[in-house]
């Protein structure tokens, strides 16, 4: 705790006396934004992350620089308060800042996209399996429940920085949220989130389905699981 005060009070020093920034319609400012990134281990080479300038290099670049936001510190903070929600074509990365919401693929791939553009190098994309289950993400209780399924196993996008895992997905969103129930993880690029990330996940799922007693198919267990990420933006 006393970190993520810390990294506050250092961002907000830095950046927030001054600038302002639109998360969708929200304007925000110092005397309204409370936010910590993360429970980060060593906040020296976090702060290096954080103070990186964006410069006018590229499409996701000049979108954070248009909406205001000049450092990738301010993109994650923005990022981070974005509302939960899916976005139509996961594809086109720039459809989150049309959309207003993102999930955690879009959300991760789009900042990764703007750390390539600014030719960062030790940002990285991560794709996870984890069991999804009551306890780590409660508004799946009921669907997960109601089915007799104690987890899922789930796909989630995650960045790391210096081996320090970074988690957008939402204002609450925390590494330890999903840790100590990873499963599998990989390193992947920003056009992965998509049909890859797909294909991955099933693949993941038949293998675990045939190792287990659940009275299911793959399509079933998919369509449950989707119930779960539906109850992620609807409750």
């Amino acid at each position: 705790m006393l970190i993520g005060i810390w990294l506050f009070l250092r961002i907000y020093n830095r950046h927030f006396l001054t600038n302002s920034f639109f998360v969708g319609n929200l304007l925000v400012d110092c005397t309204t934004f409370h936010f910590e990134l993360a429970n980060l281990s060593n906040p020296h080479a976090s702060t290096d992350l954080l103070r990186i300038n964006i410069l006018p290099k590229g499409p996701v670049s000049q979108a954070f620089l248009k909406r205001g936001i000049s450092d990738l510190g301010q993109a994650m903070e923005w990022m981070k308060l974005l509302p939960y929600g899916r976005n139509p074509d996961k594809q086109n990365l720039l459809s989150v800042f049309d959309d207003g919401c993102g999930t955690c693929s879009t959300k991760h791939a789009l900042i990764k996209q703007l750390a390539v553009e600014q030719q960062v190098t030790n940002l990285k994309l991560f794709l996870g399996i984890f069991r999804m289950n009551s306890s780590n993400t409660p508004k799946a209780a009921h669907t997960l429940s109601m089915h007799g399924v104690e987890y899922i196993p789930e796909a989630h996008c995650y960045l790391k920085w210096k081996q320090q895992i970074l988690d957008l997905t939402t204002a609450t969103s925390s590494p330890a949220d999903f840790l100590p129930d990873l499963l599998e993880e990989m390193k992947i690029q920003p056009d992965q989130i998509a049909g890859f990330k797909i294909s991955w996940h099933k693949d993941y799922l038949k293998r675990w389905l045939s190792e287990s007693n659940l009275p299911f198919s793959s399509e079933e267990i998919w369509a449950i699981r989707e119930q779960c990420i539906q109850d992620l933006s609807t409750y």
